[in-house]
């Protein structure tokens, strides 16, 4: 008698509902989970550690190292808080440091509209999620494939970014007088440079590309002759005015 002996049998990946094993016994259903939180977490590191820039700009031009915390702490939104800066340090009024800080920010509450209706957060958690509506949290949430995945990309990046970006905010203000004049080491342009790599990847179209061009043009060009601030106002109106251009066209 001819005894056939069965193959063994392969002890199966641990079983997660919904999920589908892949090789090495981890559900596929956790890697783009992995994956998520790995390109949110290299986003909220990369651009948390500039807040250290604004922490020595903020010192250089004239604000106490409180009053630097306080602005990372409650405004967080890095472009409109080196505009204020820098319109201090250029010897701006304050009131129009501030109305250009505020214009600059404006962007936000556009970004709070789309992710309003992407993430559909609880109504309890809103107001405080409204406060992580940024650039960058927008980019990764915008990003996902899902509603699940995007939650989880704007709260591992707005998480990390905040807690980065205040903590470097406070080393940058105390190390300030150890670094000495900040224009001498560039961390003056770290603001627009790190505004500029967050924005270039997202002008995609022609329309787009002429709005950044010209107000480029206008901000550069009028900076020169205007008070400080005043150019970044005149620069917002390079949107309607290609806007406008565009529609005109037969």
């Amino acid at each position: 008698m001819v005894i056939r002996e069965e193959p063994e049998r392969e002890v199966p990946a641990r079983e997660v509902p919904g999920a589908a094993a892949v090789p090495g016994g981890v559900p596929a259903g956790d890697e783009p989970r992995a994956s998520v939180v790995r390109d949110a977490l290299g986003v909220g590191v990369a651009v948390g550690l500039s807040g250290f820039a604004f922490g020595v700009t903020a010192a250089g031009s004239g604000v106490s190292t409180l009053q630097a915390c306080v602005l990372s702490l409650l405004v967080f939104t890095g472009a409109s808080q080196f505009a204020l800066v820098g319109a201090l340090a250029a010897g701006g009024n304050p009131f129009t440091a501030a109305a250009g800080a505020f214009f600059l920010g404006t962007r936000n509450a556009f970004y709070g509209l789309r992710l309003s209706q992407l993430l559909a957060l609880p109504k309890g958690v809103r107001p405080f999620a409204a406060h992580w509506v940024i650039d960058e949290t927008t980019a990764v949430a915008l990003a996902q494939p899902d509603r699940k995945s995007a939650r989880l990309g704007f709260t591992v990046t707005g998480l990390s970014l905040y807690v980065l970006w205040n903590l470097t905010t406070l080393l940058g203000a105390l190390g300030a007088e150890a670094i000495g004049d900040t224009r001498a080491w560039g961390l003056d342009a770290a603001g627009p440079a790190v505004f500029l790599a967050l924005l270039a990847p997202m002008l995609k179209t022609g329309t787009e590309r002429a709005v950044a061009a010209l107000a480029l043009v206008l901000g550069l060009g009028l900076l020169p002759v205007l008070p400080a601030g005043v150019p970044v106002l005149i620069a917002a109106l390079a949107a309607p005015i290609v806007l406008w251009m565009k529609g005109s066209r037969p």
